[in-house]
């Protein structure tokens, strides 16, 4: 019998398993270290009343938590419009080719439907040759263009008079 894959909203306590996710995403990329206190400062953004930040779970056929898609809603200058970005898609190794990846986004453009929003955008690295073929297969279109990233220091005291 074949295991639908189950794709859930993250609950606060996902959060240790989220977090070492995240961390796995970071090393994968190659990317430099995340703050030691993620877990603290993800869950204020992520479970707050407000929030336009939502995690999707993918769980494998025991109900581990093996994946996740991290999205936020943002507004396309050019199109006059909100969309809904997806910031990550993650797989452990050890989940990957087991559908999951498809059942993310699938439930990704859901909760794009659900906010009313049309469009699904997101970026991946142009080395991750597995994740281009992957995100070709779903049918997505690609956008060349290089992301920069401008670090401005810490945000400027506020003054009180």
């Amino acid at each position: 019998m074949e295991h639908t894959p189950v794709i859930r909203r993250a609950r606060v306590g996902d959060l240790p398993r989220l977090v070492e996710l995240v961390h796995e995403h970071v090393a994968y990329e190659k990317s430099a270290p995340r703050p030691a206190d993620l877990a603290g400062r993800l869950g204020p953004r992520l479970f707050a009343e407000d929030a336009r930040l939502w995690v999707l779970l993918a769980e494998n056929a025991e109900g581990v938590v093996t994946g996740y898609a991290a999205c936020s809603a943002e507004f396309a200058f050019w199109d006059a419009r909100d969309y809904l970005h997806m910031d990550c898609l993650y797989l452990a190794a050890e989940a990957r080719g087991q559908g999951l990846g498809a059942a993310l986004v699938d439930g990704v453009a859901r909760l794009a439907r659900e906010l009313g929003l049309e469009q699904v955008q997101w970026q991946t690295p142009d080395w991750n040759e597995a994740a281009i073929r992957f995100y070709d297969r779903l049918g997505a279109a690609s956008n060349p263009k290089l992301r920069y990233t401008l670090p401005v220091g810490p945000p400027a005291a506020t003054s009180r008079a």
